[in-house]
């Protein structure tokens, strides 16, 4: 082997093509628009917040139909997610797109696994949330029983929007892991990217799960 093919094979996909430690303008535009849906987040909030002072009693009321511990292991299983997610971003960096040895050698697994991990973990979400929307409706919170309903399912279910296109990206870049014959910088940009996105989201919830479910 040439001395040239050695080093070829030893810079990690992240820096292939000679992109090196330049910032990506799909990385900048990301967290541009990602800032503009911080601002979308913030204003629900505010929506919150302010028809919870106008009714004190019916948050009190409608607060205690939460399934807090419920709702907290669902919370507990998308945090650790942002993990499962990052471990996969490294693993892209350093070029490694499958896993070295059995699937059970956590510590060889590469990209796809880290990523349907991820995935399988924001799907155990969104089916919670589901689930709890439906024990919700059964005790009579829904969108046209009151206000609190209404902040609360739009507050929630947005954020469930967001997550489920979370999941879409995350089968996007599994998708053309398989399809391509190689593992090139672009593939390593767009799990980062979709890193950028998986991380506000979890972000988000945390502050969600606080105000809505802790914040009584």
């Amino acid at each position: 082997m040439s001395p040239v093919a050695t080093t070829a094979t030893a810079i990690p996909a992240s820096r292939l093509h000679g992109h090196h430690d330049r910032p990506s303008m799909v990385s900048v535009g990301t967290i541009v628009w990602l800032s503009s849906e911080l601002m979308f987040f913030a204003a629900l909030f505010a929506s919150y917040f302010t028809i919870r002072a106008v009714s004190p009693e019916l948050w009190a009321q409608e607060t205690a139909k939460l399934n807090v511990p419920f709702s907290t292991l669902n919370t507990t299983v998308l945090v650790l997610s942002s993990l499962t997610c990052q471990l996969g971003v490294f693993a892209a960096e350093r070029g490694q797109v499958g896993r070295t040895g059995g699937v059970l050698n956590v510590k060889g697994w590469g990209l796809r696994e880290w990523f349907i991990l991820t995935y399988l973990m924001g799907a155990f979400f969104i089916g919670g949330q589901a689930l709890e929307y439906t024990e919700l409706m059964h005790e009579g919170v829904t969108i046209p029983s009151s206000a609190y309903g209404s902040v609360f399912y739009l507050t929630t279910g947005f954020h469930g929007l967001h997550v489920t296109g979370g999941l879409i990206a995350f089968l996007l870049v599994l998708g053309r892991t398989y399809i391509a014959r190689k593992f090139t910088h672009e593939q390593a940009v767009s799990a980062i990217v979709v890193s950028y996105y998986w991380h506000f989201v979890d972000v988000v919830w945390i502050g969600l799960f606080a105000t809505i479910y802790l914040i009584k």
